[in-house]
């Protein structure tokens, strides 16, 4: 199997999981939050507070996914 072959299969592979394992994590918190919201509405202006910077530090796994398939992408 030639280089660039491999290394077009790991940007795949990379991109994937990168975007598959904060994806789940971002539906599970999301549901919880909107579920603590239900439980305790006097708590929502908090809790969405917590569920945004929550949501912003596991979308920067999916940059640095990115960031690795663009590197990846060099060496081709």
């Amino acid at each position: 199997m030639p280089q660039s072959a491999i290394i077009a299969l790991a940007m795949a592979i990379v991109m994937g999981l990168a975007t598959l394992g904060p994806g789940l994590g971002q539906g599970v918190a999301a549901a919880k939050a909107m579920e603590g919201i239900a439980r305790q509405p006097e708590v929502a202006g908090e809790l969405r507070t917590t569920l945004i910077l929550a949501l912003a530090f596991m979308e920067a796994l999916t940059i640095y996914g990115l960031l690795i398939a663009f590197l990846l992408f060099t060496k081709m």
